[in-house]
């Protein structure tokens, strides 16, 4: 495994011992390095890399470098018990590790490649999507938030959730130096994203809603005033006294807070989680008849074919050939 002790890379081989490489010239090259990829992606990696690490050290294989036999063998093992994506992170961590040292990656061997794909024929690939609460859904969830500062919070967290089609990640990144209010409504600077690693920026109107109780802009003013936040995170924890915290949310927090309205509202909170605002809004939009084109623009995706499933989705039962039959 790999481990950093003193400013040095260390590689961990359970048979063989230790080499020490010496890094003090490498230090910003490691760290700029450890920049390249989102903390959420690096964290997988980690986890990812130890379990396989325990794995080998089981079996009294090396880890680094492995045998492609032992990679093939270890994601062979986890079919039993992994999903498919998980499986290929651990196949991308055990490369990036082999990468961080400067030797060849097994997970590229055909060996390797022909039992993921094996695996991936057994198994199948489609992902288990989170249900995209509708406008309706989104309406029932506002009526049962909570009173007070909490109730403000989780009213405007949920309505620019789904109006501006936020990633869980992006809505708690927010700031609120990066919300500007003006006539047409409010636009918020999203300085970093999933697509957007590089922090180029973009930004995405909210218009003001028809109606004042969920209306997105609204509530989000309504949340600013009462909670009295200058500067800083937009959406932060409140203790049960009402009292407001200098942290902001995680990502986890925003799915806890859908589950728990989804809860009152009569909804199986199994089936919501954070993503479900994010979706929503791009069910919503195509069954309203919003090009592709003017979806993409709010949500960023990069890719026509993610938008598309939304928009199949959202159009089943519309323009539907089984309506015809006269049935």
């Amino acid at each position: 495994m790999i481990e950093e002790q003193s400013g040095e890379v260390v590689a961990v081989n359970p048979t063989k011992g230790a080499d020490v490489v010496p890094s003090p010239s490498l230090e910003r090259a490691r760290a700029f390095a450890r920049q390249s990829k989102a903390e959420n992606t690096l964290r997988g990696y980690r986890g990812d890399w130890k379990d396989f690490c325990r794995w080998c050290g089981a079996r009294e294989l090396s880890p680094l470098p492995a045998s492609p036999e032992a990679v093939a063998a270890y994601i062979a093992d986890c079919a039993g018990h992994l999903k498919v994506g998980s499986i290929q992170r651990r196949l991308n961590a055990i490369a990036e590790a082999h990468k961080a040292v400067g030797v060849d990656s097994p997970t590229s061997a055909g060996m390797v490649r022909n039992t993921i794909k094996g695996i991936r024929r057994t198994m199948g690939t489609a992902a288990v999507q989170k249900a995209a609460a509708l406008t309706d859904d989104i309406r029932a969830m506002v009526a049962m938030t909570d009173a007070g500062l909490i109730g403000v919070r989780d009213r405007a967290m949920i309505l620019l959730g789904f109006a501006g089609a936020f990633r869980r990640s992006e809505l708690v990144g927010l700031d609120i130096e990066d919300c500007m209010f003006g006539k047409d409504g409010l636009t918020v600077t999203l300085r970093r994203s999933k697509t957007d690693q590089d922090g180029q920026g973009r930004k995405i109107g909210i218009p003001y809603g028809s109606n004042p109780d969920t209306c997105p802009v609204r509530t989000v003013q309504a949340w600013i005033v009462e909670s009295g936040i200058a500067v800083g995170p937009l959406f932060r924890s409140i203790t049960r006294h009402g009292k407001l915290r200098p942290g902001r949310l995680s990502g986890i927090d925003v799915a806890r807070v859908v589950k728990k309205l989804a809860v009152r509202a009569g909804l199986d909170a199994v089936k919501y989680a954070g993503h479900s605002l994010r979706a929503g809004h791009a069910t919503t939009a195509a069954i309203a008849g919003a090009s592709e084109r003017s979806i993409m623009a709010q949500t960023g995706h990069r890719s026509v074919q993610m938008v598309r499933r939304y928009i199949r989705d959202g159009s089943l039962f519309r323009e539907n050939s089984a309506g015809k039959l006269g049935l």
